[in-house]
Order: structure tokens, then sequence, then C-alpha cells
């Protein structure tokens, strides 16, 4: 007979065990955090930033100017270097690469296992982060997508960017991206960008020492670099040399011929003595071709030598002023434009700015005077003249009374082109002018005789490339054709037939006006030097303003001096003093 109590205990259901109990509440809780990981990973994913617009990221056309010869000044806007291909490159270059980055990379996955294991076990052997263990992929999603901030969300968004990466491209197709998009001098990137600043030689060009000192910047491009300290790159390039004969990449016997020449890098040279001349190109280009929409090569007419000559005399020739020189061809090209003593203290280009000729101007009031049937020999009176209010004086307060048109102008006295301008009409001088090619900057004024209405030393140098030049007109250019990175033609010069503006009687007589200004007790005689031609001087009122202008072989050359402020030199300081020895200097 049972009790009631048994029946209730029979009766009882039993309820789950505390362990399928623990097990479902694990489940749970495993589901759960899958949700919310899968959840953040979406988060994270959504705020990646555009595959396809960054990996066609769109940046500042580059401007690669290039010299009369073909050989590059410098380039602008150029923040990658030329685009590298492991199918174009000497196979040791990118080798080098992944000896050092990522022995296995063509082996494993978008991650590598044994690599990270291998990592963590040695920082925990160090006690410290000693070894990193991101593969190539990895570090291409760091560089080309994310940013260096060191986030939970960043590493997840690189382990994601690095599986899409591997099943877009190859992996020759990733390690091009890395070598192209690799940051690792100045702001530039590119194996090829460090390959220019540190070597002076395009990344196809590297021998392979230097591509072993520039994969050892990989690691840490300013700790390595050869530039700043050669001592750690070269240790570490040794090392790379090591692993690129273990691993199978080059001989012993090669290794050990690169270690001989692995060595500090040079500098690159300064290229702002060239800032002024690409400057004034630029602008050229922009109004020649419009806007850019892709990288272009620009040719110009520029002597390397010639602009690296000059800018390295102005500064010790000009004293505590400014100056400016133009250099340009008779037929107009511009072989060198200086604009200032040092660019990066003052990017004004001063040789394009207006300023008061003076009597470096007189010229085109004597090739009226000469068309109209005068010759040096002419008889003029040099005497006082005044008309209205106005009037000049001699720079020297004297007078010469009756000489000859050669000695006024050998002089520059200022009577004499004043009343050849009454004589002839001051219309007849701006057209002058205007066939010489300033005439629509002047004032019709008398003092435009005198200089007074502001040109730029490339206008001036311009009026007397065209007496050079045998009386033809002269349009000054600086740029030969445009390209772009293929070679194919944008823009090319084609220039019309110069036009005769002056008759070949006037040129002659007017070149030996200017022969005589620098021969002794001539106003320009410091400028003489063997193959001289002859030039101009010229002061400003007030001497705000110093000029000289001359010919040297094929070669017209002008030089200003003065203060940017306007503010008055010392007395001493004329066209036949500081500026006739710039030339003198530039020429001798």
């Amino acid at each position: 007979m049972f009790t009631r109590s048994n029946v209730n205990n029979n009766t009882q259901k039993t309820g789950p065990s505390r362990g399928l109990r623990l097990f479902v509440w694990c489940v749970d809780l495993f589901l759960l955090v899958l949700v919310g990981v899968a959840i953040y990973v979406v988060i994270v994913f959504l705020q990646m930033p555009s595959l396809d617009a960054i990996l066609h990221e769109t940046r500042p056309a580059a401007i690669v100017f290039l010299d009369k010869n073909g050989n590059e000044i410098r380039s602008s806007n150029r923040i990658m270097g030329t685009p590298v291909s492991v199918e174009t490159l000497p196979p040791y270059v990118w080798q080098a690469i992944v000896a050092i980055e990522d022995k296995r990379f063509f082996e494993h996955g978008p991650i590598d296992i044994r690599g990270i294991t291998r990592a963590m076990l040695s920082n925990l052997v160090h006690g410290r982060l000693a070894a990193g263990g991101s593969s190539i992929t990895q570090q291409t999603a760091k560089n080309i997508f994310l940013s260096r901030e060191k986030k939970i969300s960043r590493k997840v968004q690189e382990l994601i960017l690095s599986y899409w990466l591997e099943n877009r491209f190859t992996k020759n197709q990733i390690l091009d991206l890395y070598m192209n998009r690799v940051s690792l001098v100045g702001g530039m990137r590119g194996i090829d960008a460090a390959a220019r600043v540190m070597f002076q030689t395009s990344a196809n060009n590297l021998s392979i020492a230097q591509a072993a000192q520039i994969a050892a910047m990989l690691k840490a491009p300013t700790t390595y670099s050869p530039l700043v300290n050669p001592d750690k790159n070269i240790t570490r390039a040794r090392v790379i040399l090591q692993e690129m004969v273990r691993q199978g990449y080059i001989t012993l016997n090669q290794a050990r011929i690169a270690a001989r020449e692995l060595a500090p890098a040079t500098p690159a040279p300064n290229t702002n003595i060239y800032r002024y001349w690409t400057d004034f190109v630029l602008d050229e280009v922009e109004s020649t071709i419009g806007t850019l929409e892709s990288d272009v090569y620009v040719y110009t007419t520029l002597d390397m030598e010639l602009q690296e000559h000059i800018a390295d005399i102005l500064p010790d020739q000009v004293g505590g002023y400014q100056g400016a020189v133009v250099a340009m061809h008779t037929d107009g090209a511009v072989r060198a434009m200086v604009g200032g003593t040092n660019y990066q203290e003052s990017q004004f280009n001063r040789a394009l700015a207006l300023r008061q000729p003076g009597s470096s101007f007189k010229p085109v009031v004597y090739l009226v005077a000469l068309e109209n049937g005068m010759t040096p020999d002419s008889y003029v009176n040099d005497s006082p003249f005044t008309i209205g209010d106005y009037s000049p004086q001699n720079y020297n307060k004297r007078y010469y009374g009756d000489i000859t048109l050669a000695t006024a102008f050998a002089k520059s006295v200022n009577s004499v082109p004043l009343k050849l301008t009454q004589e002839f009409g001051i219309d007849t001088v701006l057209d002058m002018a205007g066939r010489l090619g300033v005439g629509n900057k002047l004032r019709r004024e008398y003092s435009t005789v005198l200089g007074a209405s502001e040109m730029s030393l490339l206008d001036l140098t311009t009026i007397y490339a065209v007496i050079w030049n045998d009386g033809y007109s002269v349009r000054p250019y600086a740029i030969t054709k445009i390209t772009d990175p293929h070679g194919n033609v944008i823009y090319q010069r084609n220039p019309s037939d110069a036009l005769r503006v002056l008759m070949p009687q006037t040129v002659d007589y007017m070149t030996e006006l200017l022969a005589d200004v620098v021969k002794v007790g001539g106003t320009g005689h410091r400028a003489m030097a063997p193959g001289v031609l002859g030039g101009k001087t010229g002061t400003s009122n007030d001497n705000r303003d110093a000029w000289f202008v001359g010919a040297w072989r094929d070669l017209i050359i002008g030089v200003w001096v003065g203060n940017d402020n306007f503010t008055s030199m010392t007395s001493k300081v004329t066209g036949g003093t500081i500026p006739a020895t710039v030339f003198h200097e530039i020429v001798k």
C-alpha cells in the first residue's frame, strides 16, 4: 500500500539538470556575443571608406618640368612617384621588400597565422612589442584606406579590407599597390618617390644595395632613413641582404658586393633655385592648356647650368638689396629667371614686378631718331630742358653742350632724349615701344621717355632682344611642348614667322651705340668681358631701381636691383655699379 507522500513524489515532473541549464545559458550567451560581434562588424563595415573611390583616388595633377635638354628640373604636386610593377621592376627590388616584410606573402592568405603566432611568442618572450605580424596585404589595406589610429575598429576594418583585397586582386597586384602607396619620404608615396629623393634615380634603376636600403625604411621611414639615420639604415639593409640570400633571391656573392655598396644617401639637390622659374612656367601652362586633368610633362627652355650659376652669384653681389635676373636667347627663349635672392624667404618674383626702368628705356627714343635719319655721329645739344612744369636734370647735374648722339647715349644724359621726343613726337616714341612689345603699358607723358612708366624686367629684356635679333620681333617663351606621361603631345609650340620691326641700318647704328656703353668711359664699363656685345644702364628716381641689360653672344641678360618697399638705395648704387657687376660676373 502506497502512502500519499510516495504518490506525490512519483507524480512530480523532473526539471532540467543544472549542467543542462548551464549549457543552454552558455549557448545563449555565445549567440548573443556572436550577434553583438556581427552587429559591431556591420557598423564598422558601414563606417569604412569607399573602396573603389580610394583605389582610384583623385589627386592634384602632377607637373614635371624639364629643361631645354629634357632633364628633370623639379615637379609640382607630385605626391606619388612613377607607378611601378612587379612585372617591370628588377626582381631584386620587390624581393628585398618581400624578404624582410612578409617572406611567406605568396603562400598565405590575407593574414599570416604563422607569422602572427611567431610575433606573439616573440613579444611574450621579450615582454614588449618586439615584432609585428602584419602581412603585406594588411599593410596595404592600412596604407591605402585607413588612418594610423590604434583602435580595435581600425584593426577590424584592416582585416575586412585584407580579405577584400585578396579576393579582388592577385598577389602581384597587391604588391604593386603596396609599393606604389607606401609612405616613405617627405609626404610622398611609393618606392619610386623614395628612390628619386634618396638616390636621384627611378625605382627601375635601383641597385641591389639601394633596393635593400629602401626596403629597410619600411619598418619606420624616419628611423631607418639613409638620409636621417644612415648607420641604422645600413645595418638593417645588411640584414635584408642576408634574408635575400637565405630565401634564394640573390647569391652570396651578390650580397657581398651589395654590402660594400651600402652608403648614406645624398640629399637631393635644392630645387628652390628653380622655383621662380617653375612658378612662372606653371602660370604659362595653365593659360596654355587650362585646368589639368592628368599628369603632364612640361618641356621648357631653361638652361639649368645658367640658372644655377645666376642663383649662386646674385645674393653675394647685391648685398642687402633685392635683385632679379632674366636671361633670354635672341629668339625669345627664356634661358634663366631668378626672381630674388632667396625663394624660401620670399616667393615674390621680381623679374615680373613692375618698376621704373629709368635710363634703360632710352634706346626706344634713340631708335626713333635713328629711324628718322640721324646717325651716331649726328650732333645734338645737351642743355636744360623744360616742358610745362616738368624740368628734369642730368644725373650728374652737368651739361655738355653740342655732342654727338653716340656721346649723349654713352653718358646717358637726360635732356637729349627729351628733345628728340619733342622733335619727333611722343606718339612716335610710344609707337616704337609698341613695335618692341611694350607700348600698351606706357603712359603718354614726357616722364615716360626717362623711364617713369613701369615695366617688368622681362619686358625690358625683350626690348633689347629685338635689337640684337637683327630687328625682328621677339615674343618671350618658356615652353616648347607639353605631353602626357605616355609621351602624347598635348601642346607643341608652333611660332609664327618673326616680323621685321627695325630696319637693318637702324639696328647697326643702335648696336654701335650699345657697344660704346660698355667701353671705357661708358656708364656700363663694369659689365665688359669677352663676348659682351653691348648694354645699357638705368637708374630710376631717387635710386629706387638700378638696371643693366646687355648682350653676351646670343644671350640677352637683364639685371634689376632695388628694395621691395620702393625705398631708395644709397646714391652709390646705379645701373652701372651693382647691376653691371652682376652681369659681368654672370658672363665672365
